[in-house]
């Protein structure tokens, strides 16, 4: 998986913040979603933009950034 394919950071959008590339929709927003209960299915119905493996990469980004933290 290629994180720099299907996520982003552009200044200017959702404040810098890693977004899905193409969207608005940030690796946050995803997570906040599936720590609050939400299935995978759930919020690719909520979000049809998004694909199985958009929520993937987020999933991943966040533990890579928990690495980095962490090392």
């Amino acid at each position: 998986m290629n994180l720099d394919e299907l996520i982003t950071v552009t200044p200017g959008v959702r404040s810098g913040k890693p977004c899905i590339a193409g969207t608005r929709i940030t690796t946050f927003d995803i997570l906040e979603y599936m720590a609050g209960g939400m299935s995978e299915e759930e919020i690719l119905a909520d979000f049809p933009v998004l694909r199985r493996e958009h929520i993937r990469a987020a999933l991943m980004f966040a533990a890579n950034s928990e690495r980095r933290l962490a090392a």
